[in-house]
């Protein structure tokens, strides 16, 4: 009796105690066998047995295994791959993030840097659209939340990318009114240049017009395109100074130097957010393509300083692309 009772308690501490962190957690777990050796591989151990905190979505065994079959390669040539830390930090946010605590919906930065689409209904969670097989599995650095499937970064489309970030609710807006969702939302990939919220404010008042008489201007999608580049472009990839053609058709000059990158004139605050068909740089500025009318003046390619000066009315808008996500059932 007194032996059932002893099992009985050492039982209750081996499943309340979060004295194993995220590493060791999985390396007790035959279920992740795989992941574990993909951050040894990786070279992720250290970091994730850290002080963190840290939430996992871990794929399990079953998920590798299916990943490997739809990428037609084995398991050797998985672990050797240049982009496998960049997979593997794409399945961790910050901070220590229980099932109870999410939303109906939401789009977390993870580690790796892109964003990923997490969803709880009365079916479960899902991470980039793979399943939650066993939530808030707690570690003394963190939780894991086992899932069925590898999800490739990024998993959030350009269109999905702007819906979720706050700074570029206005662009989101003009894409709709612009009828361009459709034609932006193919497999790409794009480059867009897309001006923030406060550039659009600082353009509406100073050609002292309304957000709803941007948006019905019928030349909309003439300068939402002329913010989209064909290819997935990088900064890193940017030479000095390029004369780059949009999908409008025009060319625009972007430059880069130590202070940054300009694409017409405008600032670039923020580079690089990678999506699963482009890429998108924030601007500080809506610039107007060559040849954009206002009444019966025509102009060269104009940001807001030039706008200012203009005797006529112009209008602008931003832009946002594409839809695929990159999941791996």
């Amino acid at each position: 009796m007194a032996v059932s009772r002893v099992m009985t308690l050492v039982s209750l501490l081996v499943v309340t105690c979060d004295c194993l962190n995220i590493v060791e957690t999985a390396e007790a777990d035959a279920t992740f066998s795989v992941l574990v050796e993909a951050l040894v591989a990786a070279n992720l151990t250290t970091t994730l047995s850290g002080t963190g905190p840290f939430t996992v979505f871990a794929p399990t065994n079953a998920a590798f295994t299916a990943a490997l079959t739809a990428l037609s390669i084995n398991k050797s040539a998985l672990l050797a791959r240049t982009d496998l830390p960049d997979i593997l930090k794409y399945h961790v946010l910050a901070g220590k993030v229980m099932a109870a605590d999410l939303n109906a919906s939401q789009t977390p930065a993870t580690v790796q840097g892109g964003m990923v689409i997490v969803e709880k209904s009365s079916t479960g969670v899902t991470f980039g659209g793979a399943n939650v097989t066993a939530a808030d599995l707690s570690c003394d650095n963190g939780v894991i939340h086992a899932i069925d499937a590898v999800v490739l970064p990024p998993s959030m489309n350009i269109v999905q990318t702007a819906q979720a970030t706050a700074d570029v609710s206005v662009l989101v807006e003009a894409l709709g009114a612009a009828d361009l969702v459709t034609i932006l939302s193919g497999p790409g990939p794009f480059t867009v240049f897309a001006p923030s919220n406060a550039a659009f404010t600082a353009v509406l008042a100073n050609l002292n017009i309304t957000k709803a008489e941007l948006l019905a201007r019928n030349d909309l999608p003439d300068i939402l395109k002329y913010h989209v580049l064909s290819g997935k472009t990088m900064s890193t990839a940017l030479q000095a100074s390029q004369s780059l053609t949009t999908l409008q058709g025009s060319t625009v000059a972007v430059m880069k130097d130590t202070a940054g990158v300009t694409f017409g004139g405008a600032k670039v605050t923020m580079p690089d957010i990678t999506c699963s068909n482009g890429v998108i740089h924030l601007i500080d500025t809506v610039v107007l393509p060559p040849g954009s009318t206002t009444g019966t003046t025509t102009t060269g390619t104009s940001t807001v300083g030039s706008l200012t000066s203009m005797a006529a009315a112009k209008s602008v808008a931003a832009v946002a692309v594409g839809v695929a996500i990159m999941v791996f059932a």
